[in-house]
Formats: structure tokens, sequence, C-alpha cells
């Protein structure tokens, strides 16, 4: 899984559907969220949306690169959760979601 946040939901939907008809992700969850943050030496209060995307191994540096190449932030928060264990229903069906 990779996790980032993004400043509305049209910018992490417009992702989100190229990334789904490219089939490099299989999935991904969008919550709206508040940030408390300090940016530039000011504290932040804001709200964000926060995209988990669920892809396979082979894809999460394509993943990465499109998340970097299309985000509207300066500096994007691109996050790699390592997944240890998962159900195999769950990851045949993630596996047959994304390129072969």
């Amino acid at each position: 899984m990779i996790i980032s946040t993004y400043p509305n939901k049209r910018s992490i939907t417009i992702i989100a559907k190229k990334l789904l008809a490219d089939r490099v992700i299989a999935c991904v969850n969008i919550s709206e969220i508040s940030s408390l943050y300090t940016w530039n030496g000011k504290m932040e209060n804001t709200t964000e949306y926060i995209a988990i995307f669920k892809t396979v191994q082979k894809n999460k540096t394509l993943l990465k690169d499109k998340i970097r190449e299309t985000h509207p932030y300066d500096t994007p928060e691109i996050a790699e959760i390592s997944v240890i264990d998962i159900n195999k229903p769950y990851l045949d069906w993630l596996s047959s979601s994304t390129i072969p």
C-alpha cells in the first residue's frame, strides 16, 4: 500500500481513475481528514484527503513515480506501508486487477 494526502477530492479522483484504468492499482480508499502540521515555520490546520493506494509489489515504483509526476503539492507525501500478511482471496483479486 502507498499512501498520500491531497488538497481536495477532485485532485485525487483524477489520478485515481487514471491509475485504475491503466491497472497500476486495484483499488484506492479516499477519506477526508483533518491535518495539523508546520509548513514554512507556520502551523497549519487544514482539511485534506488521504489516499490509500492498493497495488502489487511489482507496481510500487511505477505508482510512486505516477503520484510524484501528477501530485499538486510541491512536497507530496508518498509513504509505503509494507503488508506482511494478506488473505489469499484478496491477494488473488489484487493481482488479477493490476497489470499482468
